[in-house]
């Protein structure tokens, strides 16, 4: 599938590129961290979020709110999924790595996607971006054979366990798996049961 640059005008719509910040120690911390076969989502670090970073993107980017800084590692090459947040997500690139990210205001009344809607984008490494609440993103995708690393940074509990299952009054509820996340899966994507299989299309392969 066609790949564009966060540093182009289609990316505006989805994020932003993130300057500013010295996110040199942040990049040396995350390349300490595990880069499993699959892919692995750890939510909170807390060497991660002890360092100067932390509490300069908490105050500037997240308006003082408490956050979480985490990472997804791994090997993939695979759409499988899309989520959201009422928030946006900053992800750190720590190697080059693809995103492959959807509109929310695409998403039909039914809470199903299809998937020639997907927009793919470069990220390249030591990039910061922001990717706001109304685009659906997941893991990233790998360039090559060696995988990918990206620190994920969030309001604080975002991905938790949930304390109960929702109610669904107005059906978007069905789409919640986790604290603050809405996920719509695909058939292909391999996810567990309880997932709503919402993606239509291909199951798109970087």
């Amino acid at each position: 599938m066609k790949q564009y640059q966060v540093t182009d005008p289609e990316f505006k719509k989805y994020g932003r590129v993130i300057t500013g910040y010295d996110l040199a120690e942040l990049l040396r911390e995350m390349k300490k961290t595990p880069l499993p076969e699959g892919v692995d989502y750890v939510a909170s670090v807390p060497e991660l979020e002890m360092l100067p970073a932390a509490k300069e993107i908490a105050d500037g980017i997240y308006g003082q709110m408490p956050i979480q800084i985490g990472f997804c590692n791994g090997h993939n090459r695979k759409l499988n999924a899309l989520e959201y947040h009422r928030d946006s997500e900053i992800n750190v690139a720590v190697t080059d790595m693809v995103l492959l990210l959807g509109w929310l205001p695409d998403v039909e009344p039914d809470y199903t996607l299809d998937t020639a809607k997907v927009k793919a984008f470069f990220v390249p490494a030591g990039t910061a971006v922001e990717i706001y609440a109304t685009t659906l993103h997941y893991a990233p995708c790998q360039v090559d054979e060696h995988g990918f690393r990206c620190a994920v940074i969030l309001p604080r509990g975002t991905n938790g366990e949930l304390k109960e299952k929702p109610v669904v009054r107005c059906g978007e509820e069905k789409l919640m798996t986790a604290v603050n996340k809405w996920l719509i899966g695909h058939a292909q994507g391999g996810l567990s049961g309880d997932c709503f299989i919402g993606l239509k299309g291909e199951n798109l392969t970087v």
